[in-house]
């Protein structure tokens, strides 16, 4: 496994929920922003089933945890959150949501896209991954590639004035089993103010022992206290990459 030292310029993160991205990638994120990455944030719902109490309305609940998930947002440096409010529970890779990827994507033109592994549906003896998190991994990794790149496909964006984008990496989160990791030594403190603005998730439980147990276990073998490990596909290398930017740079 190797520990990756790498910072895009821009990246975008996708997920299902609020508090998928402080669970899983937040420590990263966190790092990228320090070494001065822009990152934007894309939330396919809004939890607005994930409020379990008397009383509470889907509305009341999306409101609620819209606000800490962008409070969560600020707390590791990120400013650009995007809501696309499908339902909560029951998302779906539609056409009509690689449609919405593809717009913030063409939008926001990140080098590097975080987003759910798909594939994962048994998670230790104790946990199923939740659909929604392997349809917003199905969406995500579906208008990555070859979507967003593709100009002649979603064309009625263009009205809008976003061209194809084609990322050159995809950081897969993976449950601690990805190959590459990224040092969150400096950063775990960041991740778990970044959790702990998820207040109706956290219902008075300290995520701190169980998180820093996780992420230590991610690190083991690199050298480094922590980590948050991914799958890491490279779409465009390094001189493809620098001759596309230097394409555009020239109009």
């Amino acid at each position: 496994m190797s520990l990756s030292s790498y910072v895009p310029e821009r990246a975008m993160v996708i997920v299902a929920h609020p508090d998928d991205i402080e669970f899983g990638s937040a420590g990263t994120v966190a790092a990228w922003v320090k070494g001065g990455a822009e990152v934007c944030y894309v939330l396919c719902t809004s939890g607005d089933v994930g409020i379990a109490e008397a009383g509470m309305t889907k509305a009341q609940a999306a409101a609620i945890r819209e606000v800490e998930q962008t409070a969560a947002a600020a707390a590791v440096g990120v400013n650009d959150v995007v809501y696309l409010r499908e339902p909560d529970g029951m998302l779906e890779n539609s056409i009509d949501l690689r449609r919405k990827l593809v717009r913030e994507i063409r939008r926001f033109r990140p080098e590097a896209v975080i987003c759910m592994d798909p594939t994962v549906m048994w998670v230790g003896d104790g946990y199923i991954n939740h659909p929604d998190h392997r349809a917003a991994g199905t969406a995500a990794v579906d208008a990555i590639f070859p979507a967003a790149g593709q100009p002649n496909l979603f064309e009625e964006l263009a009205t809008e004035g976003l061209r194809a984008h084609k990322p050159r990496k995809v950081f897969v989160t993976s449950f601690r089993q990805g190959e590459v990791a990224v040092d969150i030594t400096d950063t775990i403190d960041l991740k778990l103010s970044a959790l702990r603005k998820h207040e109706s998730q956290m219902k008075g439980w300290d995520p701190e022992p169980r998180v820093r147990e996780w992420n230590s276990m991610a690190a083991a073998g690199t050298g480094a206290a922590y980590a948050e490990r991914f799958r890491v596909v490279t779409l465009e290398s390094d001189e493809d990459w620098a001759k596309r930017k230097g394409d555009v740079a020239k109009g």
